[in-house]
C-alpha cells in the first residue's frame, strides 16, 4: 500500500476560531471513518503560517532562521492526514470527503517510493 498526504489548504488570514461545531463534527466523523477503514496513519493540524520559522543554509555552512513560511503564498497547509491507500483513486476519494468536511481546498500527493541504492 502507498502512503498519501491529504493536505488542508487554509487562506493566509484563516481564523480557526470561526470553525463551526458542524465542521468540527464532520471532521471528527471523517477521522472515525478513516480509522474504521484502516486508512489513517496520522493526522494533525498546524499553527498558522505566521508562526512558522524558515531555515536556509548559508555559505560557510551556517543556517539562517527567519520568521514566516518558506514561500510567499495566499494559501498554506493548515492540517493534514497521512493515509495508507491502495492507489491514487482511493486517496482522492478520501480527499473529496476532506473537502466537504473541512470546507476548504485540499491537496492529495503520494509519498515518494525511495528505493535503496544497489551497489
Amino acid at each position: 500500500m502507498q502512503q498519501y498526504l491529504v493536505a488542508i489548504q487554509h487562506p493566509e488570514d484563516y481564523d480557526p476560531s470561526l470553525e463551526s461545531e458542524a465542521m468540527i463534527r464532520d471532521i471528527g466523523a471523517l477521522n472515525k471513518e478513516m480509522d474504521a477503514a484502516g486508512a489513517r496513519c496520522f493526522a494533525g493540524g498546524l499553527e498558522s503560517a505566521r508562526h512558522a520559522k524558515s531555515l536556509r543554509k548559508q555559505p560557510g555552512g551556517n543556517v539562517s532562521i527567519t520568521d514566516g513560511p518558506y514561500t510567499e503564498a495566499k494559501e498554506f497547509i493548515g492540517g493534514f492526514w497521512i493515509l495508507q491507500c491502495a492507489d491514487m483513486d482511493e486517496a482522492l476519494a478520501w480527499g473529496r470527503k476532506a473537502v466537504v468536511a473541512c470546507r476548504v481546498p485540499v491537496e492529495v500527493r503520494a509519498f515518494l517510493k525511495i528505493r535503496p541504492n544497489r551497489t
